[in-house]
């Protein structure tokens, strides 16, 4: 029963985080889906580790690969992290020349609004996805209970 309510409690968070991130882009004054292309983001960081898991499970080797899987981890969640940013401080149109006397500022790409949603709904996903490693990467939990 407190693995159905872990479950269920992940799939909400996951839900507000994903909220989140369609705010960020479905908004009026946003209307713009490239922040969404960080879903695949989401979709990539457990891979590393799901790999990890069952090479050590399989070879029961622990140290090397399972470092190598947190270093991959780690290095997609700070570019799910730093697209948004990158994002908002690029500029949306080509520069004006130093010496143009009405230059306007470029808002970026995105609104620092939008990049702001993204940024929480990154850290709402993934630490729904930690919850869940640390929720169900026991080994007597078998996959078929949920």
């Amino acid at each position: 029963m407190a693995y159905l309510k872990s479950l269920i409690a992940l799939a909400f968070s996951g839900s507000i985080g994903l909220l989140f991130l369609f705010l960020a882009c479905a908004l009026p004054q946003y209307d713009n889906w490239y922040p969404f292309t960080v879903i695949i983001f989401y979709l990539l960081s457990p891979i590393p580790s799901l790999i990890a898991k069952r090479y050590t499970d399989v070879s029961g080797e622990s140290g090397q690969c399972r470092e190598l899987a947190w270093f991959l981890t780690t290095g997609i969640v700070v570019s799910a992290f730093a697209l948004p940013i990158v994002l908002h401080r690029s500029p949306s149109l080509p520069l004006p020349p130093p010496d143009a006397k009405n230059a306007t500022v470029d808002p970026g790409i995105i609104t620092g609004g939008a990049c702001g949603l993204v940024l929480t709904a990154n850290l709402v996903m993934f630490l729904t996805i930690f919850g869940f490693f640390l929720a169900f990467d026991n080994d007597d939990v078998q996959y078929s209970v949920w």
